[in-house]
Parts: C-alpha cells; sequence; structure tokens
C-alpha cells in the first residue's frame, strides 16, 4: 500500500499484484489461458459449386490466440474472396493439399459432409467438425462409423431447443429459396411464366411454404416483400400465433394437415419445403400422386433435400443442374443452397461455429462430450459408434448414447 512502511520484524507474506485497472475490460479472456495446442485442419470443400470455407481469418486469428495451430489448404477461401496471404497474415499455415491437410490435424472443420474420395483421408480417433445430414445419407454413415473418427455435426448442435448452427444458413436458404422460386418460375427456365408480385390489374403469385421455422419464416418474408400471397403451413399453434403478429399482412398460416396441403396445391405456383426434425429424415409432406393437383409449370424448392427432402419427388441437385421436372413440375432441389452466396454464408457460417470450434479444440472430443451439453447433441459419431439417435431410426441401425460411447 502506498505511503505505509513495515519494519523488519514484520513478516507480510508476499501480494498478488492488483489487477490493473486500465487492462480490466470485463471481456471475457477465457480463450488466452494454457491449453493443450490442437492441430486444426481447414479443407477446400469439393462438393459442385460449393464455394464456401469452414474459418474465416478472423476465426484463425482467434484460434492461433488460444494456443492452436491453424493449417489451410491452399484456396480454401478463395470462393468467399479470402486469399491465402490473409490467412497467412492471421496466423494460419497454407498446406498444399486436402492430403496433408487431413493427415497432419487432429481436428478437421469443413462446411459440407466429407464427400467419398475424402473418405479415406479421414483416420481412427481424428475429430470432425462439419454439417453431416446423416440421416439423407446411408453409406456416409457407415463410412463415419468405420473410419473410428469423432463426427460433430452443426446441425444438430442444439442448445435450449434451438439449433444456433444450423440457423445462419437456414435464413440463408430460406431468403435464396424464394430468389431461385422466382427465376424458375420463368418461361425460358420451365415455369409457368407469373410474376410473383404480380402487377396492378393481375393477380399475386401463390406462395405455399411447408414449415414455419427458420427457412419458413424468412422464405416468408422474401416472397411478401416481393408482393406475393403467402400461406405458411405449420403445426405449431404457439409458432403459428408469433408468425401471424410479425409477418406482413400478405401473409397467413394454416394448420397443415394432409387434406389442407391438398386443397391449397392446385392454387399455388411456387411451394417451398421447410421442414425440420433434427438430425432425422424430413417426412413426406408432397406425394408424387400430389404433383397431379399442381398446375404444369408450378415450381418446387425443397430446401429440406439435404435431409432427404419433404417432397417426396424431390432429390438433390447442385447449383450446375439445379432443377427437373416431374409431371409437369419444376422442381429445384440443391442441397448446398447458401454455396451460391459463399461470403455472406462464409462469414455468418464462423460467426455461429467459432465459439464451439474453441470448445471443441480446448476440451477435445471426449471431455466435449463429457461437459458440454450443446457438444454432446452435435456427437453423431464417438470412436466408432453412431451416437444419433435419430440417424440410427432413419437407418435401423444399432446406436449408443454419446457418454456410454466414451
Amino acid at each position: 500500500m502506498a505511503g505505509i512502511e513495515f519494519s523488519p520484524p514484520l513478516r507480510v507474506p508476499p501480494r498478488e499484484p492488483s489487477p490493473d485497472p486500465r487492462t480490466s475490460t470485463g471481456v471475457s479472456l477465457e480463450f488466452k489461458r494454457e491449453v493443450a495446442s490442437v492441430k486444426i485442419g481447414v479443407v477446400t470443400e469439393i462438393k459442385v459449386h460449393e464455394n464456401r470455407v469452414a474459418l474465416t481469418p478472423a476465426g484463425a486469428d482467434r484460434l492461433g490466440s488460444a494456443g492452436h495451430e491453424v493449417r489451410i489448404q491452399s484456396g480454401a477461401g478463395e470462393g468467399s474472396g479470402l486469399s491465402d496471404q490473409d490467412y497467412t497474415e492471421a496466423g494460419a499455415v497454407v498446406v498444399p493439399d486436402a492430403a496433408t491437410t487431413f493427415a497432419e490435424c487432429d481436428m478437421i472443420m469443413k462446411v459440407k459432409e466429407p464427400l467419398e474420395q475424402e473418405w479415406p483421408m479421414i483416420r481412427e480417433g481424428q475429430t470432425l467438425f462439419t454439417y453431416f445430414h446423416l440421416a439423407a445419407d446411408r453409406a456416409l454413415t457407415e463410412a463415419m462409423v468405420r473410419s473410428g473418427s469423432h463426427c460433430f455435426a452443426y446441425e444438430t448442435l442444439e442448445v435450449d431447443g434451438h439449433l444456433p448452427l444450423l440457423t445462419p444458413m437456414s435464413e440463408v436458404a430460406g431468403r435464396m429459396s424464394i430468389q431461385a422460386g422466382a427465376h424458375s418460375l420463368e418461361r425460358h427456365n420451365g415455369g409457368l411464366g407469373a410474376l410473383l408480385g404480380g402487377v396492378p390489374g393481375v393477380s399475386r403469385g401463390q406462395v405455399m411454404i411447408l414449415g414455419g421455422g427458420v427457412v419458413g419464416t424468412q422464405a416468408a418474408l422474401m416472397a411478401a416483400g416481393l408482393g406475393a400471397d403467402v400461406t405458411i403451413l405449420d403445426v405449431n399453434l404457439d409458432r403459428m400465433r408469433y408468425l401471424d403478429d410479425v409477418l406482413p399482412k400478405n401473409c397467413r398460416t394454416l394448420y397443415s394437415t394432409p387434406h389442407a396441403i391438398r386443397q391449397m396445391l392446385p392454387m399455388a405456383d411456387l411451394v417451398v419445403g421447410a421442414v425440420l426434425i433434427p438430425g432425422a429424415a424430413a417426412p413426406k409432406l408432397v406425394r408424387r400422386e400430389d404433383l397431379a393437383l399442381m398446375r404444369p409449370g408450378a415450381v418446387i424448392v425443397d430446401v429440406a433435400v439435404d435431409q432427404g427432402g419433404c417432397i417426396e419427388t424431390c432429390k438433390p441437385t447442385t447449383h450446375a443442374e439445379p432443377t427437373f421436372v416431374v409431371d409437369g413440375v419444376v422442381h429445384y432441389c440443391v442441397a448446398n443452397m447458401p454455396g451460391a452466396v459463399p461470403r455472406t454464408s462464409t462469414f455468418a457460417l464462423t460467426n455461429a461455429t467459432l465459439p464451439y470450434a474453441l470448445s471443441l479444440a480446448k476440451l477435445g472430443p471426449f471431455e466435449a462430450v463429457r461437459q458440454s451439453e450443446a457438444l454432446r447433441s452435435a456427437a453423431n459419431t464417438i470412436a466408432g459408434q453412431l451416437t444419433c439417435e435419430p440417424v440410427a431410426r432413419a437407418f435401423d441401425m444399432d446406436w449408443t448414447a454419446p457418454e456410454e460411447a466414451l
């Protein structure tokens, strides 16, 4: 204490220095604590026209500040307007190819599920953090189990009943569904030639949205903004009351039943599939025979296609060939819609995933399962065992609770 001295006989134990108020900001500096260094790899996405990247330079800098080594495949960020130099300036190491990245790193961050040519590069004990959508792909599920890796899926990570890592991409896909649908409705693209907003003296387009979650809400806002008449079908009455309060007056809600869906189909110019059951295959709400109720040139955009789709006739397509026609109805079923706007999507995704990537790297896969409820919900496979019940139900496979798989 300033101005006070103690005489020699007194033995005062040394005191820890007081925090300097000039550097006490109130902001958590937890990421600067000593942790075991983990080599985190980011690979270039190889899905057709997938230009997103799993980590921004700012994210690489943050992981580096936490004591980890970030290695990024050369060119991984180019599709999002991020150069190798941007990453090296943020402290990341640029490596030449995916094989090197997989071989050198303990944890791999991706955007989309590993494709078949990537499966042999995944090794036992390696941690993968990405969108997996295993319930739509048995072969991928079995490959990840065989690999003995630890697969943590963005889309099943749950916090207080919400899916925070799915939300930003659902927002993008919901908005894009209306853009894609409006484009597909143009006559030269096979559509019936209707303008969603209409013009004075001509009726507006009719948009039917199956599901009132994040995708459905964003789709409704975009369609309403274009001037269309919008109907959202859902089974959650509380959610429908909320949507009635917040959406524009040209949107209405309708309780979803097979009968209600069949009644709406003849009037719909655009149908958006926006149904999600976390981790599970999407239910089929529109059957093949139901297409006969729709007008030739009407359009279906199934955003749920990466979970198997909620329209029976849907199958995954790519940005290179996004549409196909069944019974006169145009189907747009691109499984990675946000990949078309990669810069927006990459930054939105990293904003959401980075805190969990930091926790997963700090704790490691086993302690993450033990200590973090959120990361435990994201664990789809652990050490060669399937640990996600909805995926197991989709394929009638055995599964083990994540904490028991340890």
